[in-house]
Order: structure tokens, then sequence, then C-alpha cells
């Protein structure tokens, strides 16, 4: 019986991230690949709150403009003019 409550545990513990969606659509035609840019950038709370990941508090249009083009900068890559994250 123990094992098996471990056994749930864990599977509840890692089933977030295994279920996460790994593209991302928001509005005005903004695409996101979410393990392209975990893999490049290697540390979740460049984005996140939380080294787990999770939400993002106060996410949206302002944050992105900021952080997103601020990354792009410092890592020289990626885009950071208008088209180049609004493709559609």
């Amino acid at each position: 019986m123990k094992k098996m409550i471990i056994a749930v545990f864990a599977v509840t513990v890692f089933a977030g991230s295994a279920f996460a969606a790994d593209v991302l659509e928001f509005k005005k035609g903004v695409t996101f690949k979410h393990k392209q840019h975990a893999d490049a950038v290697k540390d979740c709370k460049k984005c996140h709150d939380k080294a787990d990941g999770g939400k993002i508090a106060g996410f949206g249009k302002d944050f992105a403009h900021k952080t997103c083009k601020e990354c792009h900068n410092e890592m020289k890559k990626g885009p950071t003019n208008c088209k180049g994250c609004h493709t559609k």
C-alpha cells in the first residue's frame, strides 16, 4: 500500500510537465514554443516566479514586450521587432 501511495504521488508531481503544452498560441498571431525556450534559457525563473515553472504572474502584453524582448536582446537570438513575434 505504501508503494502505491508513493507511486501515485510521483505521477502527480511529474504529470504537470509531461502534459504541459509545448506550443502556446497567444493573441495577435504570437506562437510560443515552450520547450525550445526552456532548452535555450535553462532557468525557469527567468520567466516564472518559481523554479518549477507554473503560471507567470502578471503575464500579458507589457510583460512579454519587456521580458521577451530583453531576453532576445541579451541572448542575441530571437525576434525583437513586432513582425518577428506577431506573424499573423
